[in-house]
């Protein structure tokens, strides 16, 4: 018969061995917990970073927009208004 290691009789030892168990596995606050955060922080600040560089374009736009040159230019080609006695055709790529 197998005898047990007498360093796993200690009650020090076996203490700190379950207790880790818990805090790695059973623990509100596991392992597993903690690497799906830091996946959803970094896929956060990935879209936080796009939305910055959307938000940055659109107040230059904006800013573009209170001259009446280049409020005129962005209506026709980006919202396709058009003057009475125009037609206006619009290619799209496939």
């Amino acid at each position: 018969m197998r005898r047990i290691p007498t360093w796993l009789k200690n009650k020090y030892v076996l203490t700190s061995i379950v207790f880790g168990i818990y805090f790695l596995f059973l623990d509100d606050w596991d392992v597993f917990t903690l690497v799906r955060q830091k996946q959803k922080l970094s896929q956060i600040e990935v879209q936080d970073v796009k939305m910055d560089s959307a938000l940055r374009q659109t107040k230059k736009t904006l800013y573009k927009l209170h001259h009446k040159d280049h409020l005129e230019a962005y209506a026709r080609s980006q919202k396709f208004f058009k003057k009475d006695d125009e037609e206006i055709f619009v290619i799209t790529k496939k």
